[in-house]
């Protein structure tokens, strides 16, 4: 966030986050029973194909303490930071419905009770819910309410004797809908503001056993199959006072405070998904021979795996510098830089999975290896959690809203690999000063209905921060001597010098009557197209004579 202020104080990135030896002896105790579990137990095309976890891999799942990583063991949870989660969720992220099933529950599903809920509701919910005898699942999408949440038509309607609401709606594309035995629900309850009644939205825990909740038929889905998504209604369930989460009408900020502290994970998640692609697909490519060579040994499959090394290893050094970051006193706001590694992470991990399919040819595309399997999973990432179309908008508006402040973004990098990368930095940080202070000029308030500039503005940003991410990380790297230190400066050079000129294209562009700037064209082929609903032109076979 410091970034998108316009400064950066080195001491949030510098140096790259560590974990104490405790942590690290912790971690590792952990690791290998969960690699083992997921390794021998977990069979993820049978879960893809019946689109169901069979009860024996989700009772494996609560034995290993998965469903309660974040939970505090005072409540019967493991207790874990949002470092160790990120390294656990590199393993769980193998089986992409377990991934969103496990994610449902506890990044969103049980988050708004640890992070709002009172001293009583965290004990009368979070034992049950760590240990995985219960479920829990968040429900704040509607048919008529996607990306605008504040949209919302779910009622919460207090009882004439001030002991209960009762809530009425529907709520859709809920993770975990059918088999969830505890929901956080979002409703429009009546508030009195200065003695003005007022519509606004508040967060409730409620129970399935409360009656008056209908789970729909589970979606039939792309990819996550094994993973439940339905509908849920509510017909006038009563739901006790006392389960308010925080404050009544302060739902929105409640859901917005869940959604943007669980995002961060989709990076090392993407991360772990693509090193064991790499494995997989490195096997092949070294033992396939074409035209009496090895199928490593053509350029066009060598950057394959070079764009898979390069998206797994930014992927890694922005979520585990934004898990850091959020691991540090005081609960930092993190929800910036959190939305910057879900945009990266799961458009990268989406190219990548499409890359090492296509190194094994028809053979990938095939049900007998797991890489058709990957690419329908990942296919959601740029959608759920928040649409990365809106989190464009996020990251741009929140990073713009400082411009004007001093412009101090020097990494001062005392390691000579590095220097010029850093160097690079510097000079996009300077530049991007100036053109969004021009952009403010230009536009004023209404740069906010300027998507296309928006999206220009925040895909710099989003490489910005993962340029300081790659810098920190190898810097760090070099200083303590890590094994294969050196492959992580060249890592850490490409990406810069690849994001430095995408940057200064983008900036450019950005540049009044640019001529590399295309916008009003766009914008016309799009109404023309969209006002016809149709494709227009003639056949290319329609003659007029």
């Amino acid at each position: 966030k410091k970034l998108a202020k316009q400064h950066l104080r080195r001491a949030e990135v510098f140096p790259y986050p560590e974990i104490g030896n405790e942590e690290v002896e912790e971690i590792n105790q952990l690791v290998a029973p969960v690699e083992r579990f997921f390794t021998e137990e977990v069979d993820s095309a049978k879960i893809d194909r019946e689109a169901k976890i069979p009860p024996e891999t989700l009772n494996g799942l609560k034995e290993l303490g998965l469903f309660g990583i974040m939970v505090p063991e005072e409540y019967g949870g493991l207790g874990l930071s949002n470092t160790m989660y990120a390294r656990l969720a590199e393993i769980i992220s193998l089986d992409g419905s377990i991934a969103v099933t496990l994610a449902a529950h506890q990044a969103i599903g049980l988050k708004g009770i640890l992070i709002a809920g009172n001293e009583a509701q965290k004990q009368k919910y979070l034992p049950k819910l760590a240990s995985g005898e219960h479920i829990a699942a968040f429900c704040l999408t509607e048919p008529g309410s996607g990306s605008d949440a504040a949209s919302i038509q779910t009622r919460a309607t207090l009882s004439e004797d001030g002991k209960q609401y009762l809530l009425s709606g529907s709520k859709i594309w809920i993770s975990n809908g059918a088999i969830a035995d505890v929901m956080t629900v979002f409703a429009r309850t009546e508030v009195d503001v200065d003695g003005v009644k007022k519509d606004k939205i508040s967060a409730f825990i409620v129970e399935r056993a409360y009656g008056g909740i209908t789970s729909g038929k589970a979606e039939d889905k792309l990819g996550i199959r094994g993973s439940n998504t339905c509908e849920v209604s509510f017909d006038n369930v009563p739901v006790p006072v006392e389960n308010v989460i925080g404050e009544v009408g302060s739902g929105f900020k409640v859901a917005m405070n869940i959604l943007n502290s669980g995002r961060f994970s989709m990076g090392s998640s993407s991360a772990g998904m693509i090193k064991k692609l790499i494995e997989l697909t490195a096997e092949y490519a070294a033992t396939r021979k074409q035209f009496n060579k090895s199928l490593s040994e053509f350029g066009m499959i060598q950057e394959k795996f070079a764009m898979m090394a390069l998206n797994a290893f930014v992927m890694e050094s922005m979520a585990y510098l934004t898990a850091g970051m959020m691991d540090r006193p005081g609960l930092p706001d993190c929800s910036l830089e959190a939305a910057m590694v879900k945009v990266f992470s799961s458009e990268g991990g989406w190219i990548c999975v499409s890359e090492a399919l296509q190194v094994l040819g028809g053979l990938g595309y095939t049900k007998d290896y797991p890489y058709e399997r990957y690419v329908r999973d990942c296919r959601i990432l740029p959608i759920f959690e928040g649409t990365n179309e809106i989190l464009r908008m996020y990251i741009a508006l929140t990073g713009m809203q400082y411009a004007g402040k001093a412009l101090t973004g020097k990494i001062n990098s005392r390691v000579f690999y590095l220097q010029e990368s850093a160097k690079k930095f510097e000079q996009n940080v300077s530049h991007v000063g100036s053109t969004v202070e021009s952009l403010l000029y230009r536009y004023g308030k209404t740069i906010v209905d300027e998507q296309l500039i928006l999206k220009r503005v925040a895909d710099v940003m989003i490489n910005l921060y993962a340029m300081t991410a790659v810098l920190s990380r190898a810097s760090r790297s070099i200083s303590i001597g890590l094994r294969n230190h050196d492959h992580e400066v060249l890592l850490a050079n490409t990406f810069c010098s690849d994001a430095f000129f995408k940057n200064n294209y983008l900036m450019t562009q950005l540049q009044k009557h640019s001529p590399e700037n295309n916008d009003a064209n766009i914008k016309k082929i799009a109404r023309e197209v969209l006002e016809n609903r149709a494709y227009i032109c003639s056949h290319p076979l329609e003659r007029t004579f």
